[in-house]
């Protein structure tokens, strides 16, 4: 018998649009109700083909200000007179200068209700050209791309012992036992170790719409954070 090549995952855009549209329209999402103190953002998971292999594009943030050197999608707060929708493409555009449009959003994940009181609104989007990425150095680092071979690989998930993990790679995190609850590690790449919001994020991504898993199956709302990425 052969190896088991793993999931097929679409390889051009107009098939993952397809998808993507099919899936996501299905999709019961879990929307964060309005509160007192609540503050909403909105992110994008911005489906790029740069040959090979497509990609989302993530971004290591600068290393100043709000959630400096970590992992993000684009994105950021939503502003007054603004919906989710437009405060996402609004933040794609200032961050790395890319220009999408309603029509090139494919629809909504759930929201993350993040511990550092923001509840984050993840939009599935795509974009043909990005001949014009030209990261904002006052907010971006660096550009990197989660190719979905590497999204959908089954060894990518990783649940850890929280107090093992680590912002930057270092020392590898210790499993957590079986049945145990643990911290979510979406292990991209070398040095390219993403935890939640941002890892649950891309791991709800991969599992409904790149894996088509059940609706219940693939929440992750109660996924915990590491204490770095609570501010």
């Amino acid at each position: 018998m052969g190896t088991d090549p793993g999931p097929r995952v679409p390889d051009n855009l107009h098939d993952f649009r397809t998808l993507a549209r099919a899936r996501l329209a299905v999709f019961p999402r879990i929307a964060v109700p309005d509160t007192d103190g609540l503050r909403r953002a909105a992110v994008v998971l911005c489906v790029v083909d740069t040959g090979g292999s497509l990609s989302v594009l993530v971004i290591k943030r600068a290393y100043r200000g709000r959630n400096a050197g970590q992992w993000a999608l684009p994105g950021g707060r939503v502003e007054p007179g603004e919906t989710t929708q437009q405060a996402a493409l609004r933040e794609l555009h200032e961050e790395l200068g890319l220009t999408t449009g309603p029509e090139d959003v494919l629809g909504t994940l759930d929201d993350f209700p993040a511990s550092s009181g923001f509840a984050i609104t993840p939009l599935v989007a795509t974009l043909s050209d990005i001949t014009r990425l030209h990261p904002n150095a006052d907010e971006v680092h660096s550009v990197h791309r989660a190719a979905f071979d590497r999204l959908a690989a089954d060894d990518t998930p990783h649940w850890v012992l929280p107090d093992s993990a680590r912002m930057h790679d270092g020392a590898p995190a210790v499993d957590a036992p079986p049945g145990e609850p643990g911290l979510l590690q979406m292990r991209l790449g070398p040095n390219m170790t993403i935890h939640a919001p941002t890892g649950a994020l891309l791991w709800q991504f991969r599992e409904v719409v790149l894996l088509g898993s059940e609706p219940k199956a693939a929440r992750v709302a109660d996924f915990a954070q590491p204490t770095w990425t609570r501010h």
